[in-house]
Order: C-alpha cells, then sequence, then structure tokens
C-alpha cells in the first residue's frame, strides 16, 4: 500500500502496523480505560444505593461467611466506584485497573462456583433487586455473566499490554 506525498508528488510507502501495535495504540487504550471505567461506576451505584438488597445477593452465592456480609455489601461498591473513577480520570490507572481484574476474577468465581453446584443465584451485578426469574433463567444469565466478565477481563488485558508494550518502546 502506497500512499501519496503532497509536497513532492512521490509515493511513500505506508506500513501496516500489526496487531500487537494496534492493541497498544493510546486512542483504543484511552477509550478501552474509559469504558471499563464507566462499566464499573455503573455497577456500582445501584448497590450504593440499597445496601441491604446487595447484602442478600451476596448472601445468596453461599460463598461469604454470615459475619462479613455485610462488610463486602458496604466495601465491594466502593472499589468498583472509585476503581471506575480512577480509570476514568486516568489517575492511578494501574492500581485501578489491578482492582478491577482482582474483581472481576472474585466475580467470575462465585459465579462459576454455584454453577458448579447448580445454585442459580441473581448476579447482582447491575441491578440489586431481585428478578423473578425461573432456575433455566437465572442459570443462562448466570452463563451470560461469565461470557461479560471474560469480555472485561480482556479489556483490563488490553490495558495491561498497552503499558508493558509502550513502556518497552
Amino acid at each position: 500500500m502506497t500512499m501519496s506525498d503532497p509536497t513532492t508528488d512521490a509515493t511513500v510507502p505506508v506500513r501496516r502496523r500489526t496487531v500487537p501495535e494496534l492493541l497498544a495504540d493510546p486512542w483504543l487504550t484511552t477509550r478501552v480505560q474509559i469504558a471499563l471505567g464507566l462499566i464499573f461506576i455503573l455497577a456500582a451505584l445501584p448497590k450504593l444505593k440499597d445496601p441491604p438488597s446487595f447484602a442478600h445477593m451476596i448472601y445468596n452465592y453461599r460463598v461469604v461467611p454470615g459475619g462479613l456480609i455485610n462488610l463486602f455489601a458496604l466495601v465491594m461498591p466502593w472499589l468498583e466506584l472509585i476503581a471506575g473513577a480512577m480509570l476514568v480520570l486516568g489517575i492511578w490507572t494501574r492500581p485501578a485497573r489491578n482492582v478491577v481484574a482482582i474483581l472481576l476474577l472474585v466475580f467470575m468465581g462465585a459465579i462459576a462456583f454455584n454453577l458448579m453446584r447448580e445454585n442459580a443465584v441473581d448476579c447482582g451485578c447491575f441491578d440489586v433487586s431481585a428478578a423473578n426469574l425461573t432456575w433455566d433463567q437465572r442459570i443462562r444469565d448466570m452463563w451470560l455473566v461469565i461470557l461479560r466478565d471474560t469480555g472485561m477481563l480482556l479489556m483490563v488485558a488490553q490495558l495491561w499490554w498497552a503499558e508493558r508494550r509502550n513502556v518497552e518502546c
């Protein structure tokens, strides 16, 4: 592929960028970072608005000891909100990215654990009001949540890749 140079009327070869270069592009990285931050901010807001309902969602997972459920219900949304805000604002992005990755892995682990034991739970990710879904619908939704969270982990991986690639250059 060539491109003409308007100042000399000569054709200049255009180098195609590789996939690793495209994945490290600052344009992409900024948009991924903001999108991931906004997702986590939007996920935190309903939980902050209604901690008792979120505590009930955590209880339904049956993975957190009873004495820690309220603490989790109060702390987790703030972690999501602060990490999301840091990503959107572009400050302390490395720790924010790491917190988001850890939270995603914890969420996916809790969902997978409940899928293995066929405990159909409402995720509580963006809406803490209990939905009136059937067991089959909740199981399907849990698989979709794992798929969605995998996509968000790929977004975290892109941020990690871009940072690593740009440091090496």
